[in-house]
């Protein structure tokens, strides 16, 4: 079997290992407010986010796949050792957050795995700075976004039904939260999968399976199945200990929170994978969850559990940088 096909079915192996663990790590995105609130039991749920993550397939665009296929490091610098220890390093930094229950950014661990490598091959001509300081500068940004917009949906909320019966408010919001939810997880699949895609299309593009001018960066409809379709199962896997971090140990959610903090997010999520920003889901429902936790009582918000996300958010690009950069020397020693 020719040597560059083995390359790119083990690479796109690779490729589809961080979808299916990024797919379960922002499951509990998805679907921790609406478990949390009791809506929807956890398996329902869980159908219900798979669902929508799959079909935002038809939905949004490619915008995302192309920043991270072209504009986080130089395209033609890349080969099969960069990407494979691109993917691998993110992956591996993803699997290991999910099993510690930690919600961290599989986008960022993404861009860490292409940075790293980079670095060691061609140095710092390698990194298009402008794409990596438009992801670094999101990191502070889309949490930031998600709990301005969960604050504003959660006030106009209140405001909107403040003389209304509290069991019919209830029972309006648990339908709501179906419908939040809902956007919620087509803005998942919309932006995160893309990435998968990105990296795959890389692939190709190195490998001569499709050509570039440099500028150029078209998606075979197969990739964008294949990888829609991935992240779908990782959601039906689920990360049952981040859905816990989010939904319930973080703050306590009724489901007019719950809405909100969903409606908040997924405004963020589909105004950003418009433009093609590759942003950390996590985040944003994040920094909704504890916009509508404050709202309530300032210390309704586990500060504490607060930092150690934050902490785990820092370190997830260094941290699958090092990995990636580890991955990629001993591959070329081998």
């Amino acid at each position: 079997m020719d040597s560059n096909l083995i390359w790119t079915l083990s690479i796109i192996l690779f490729a589809l290992l961080f979808d299916y663990y990024n797919g379960a790590n922002d499951a509990a995105n998805s679907i921790s407010t609406i478990v949390a609130t009791k809506v929807l039991k956890p398996f329902p749920a869980v159908l219900w986010a798979a669902f929508f993550n799959f079909i935002s397939f038809l939905i949004v665009g490619t915008a995302v796949a192309k920043t991270i296929g072209k504009g986080i490091i130089d395209i033609n610098i890349v080969d099969n050792y960069v990407v494979a220890s691109t993917t691998l390093g993110a992956a591996l930094w993803v699997m290991l957050c999910t099993r510690l229950g930690l919600p961290i950014s599989a986008s960022h661990a993404l861009v860490g795995g292409l940075v790293g490598p980079a670095l060691i091959k061609v140095g710092p001509s390698g990194i298009i700075y402008s794409g990596v300081y438009k992801v670094g500068f999101f990191i502070i940004l889309s949490p930031l976004i998600g709990f301005i917009l969960g604050a504003i949906v959660m006030v106009a909320v209140y405001n909107l039904f403040k003389n209304k019966h509290p069991f019919k408010v209830e029972n309006l919001f648990r339908k709501g939260q179906l419908l939040s939810s809902a956007l919620y997880s087509i803005g998942h699949g919309g932006n995160d999968a893309q990435k998968t895609i990105g990296i795959i299309t890389m692939t190709l593009y190195a490998n001569g399976y499709l050509q570039t001018d440099g500028n150029s960066f078209n998606v075979p409809l197969w990739v964008a199945l294949l990888s829609y379709t991935t992240i779908a199962l990782g959601t039906l896997a689920g990360g049952w200990k981040v859905v816990s971090t989010l939904g319930h140990k973080l703050t306590k959610l009724r489901p007019v929170d719950g809405f909100a903090a969903e409606l908040g997010a997924a405004i963020t999520l589909h105004t950003v994978t418009l433009f093609g920003i590759p942003v950390s889901t996590t985040h944003t429902i994040t920094g909704s969850i504890m916009a509508v936790g404050s709202l309530k009582r300032f210390y309704s918000v586990k500060w504490g559990l607060s930092r150690k996300i934050l902490w785990s958010w820092i370190l997830t690009i260094p941290g699958a940088a090092l990995l990636s950069m580890a991955i990629y020397s001993i591959l070329k020693i081998v």
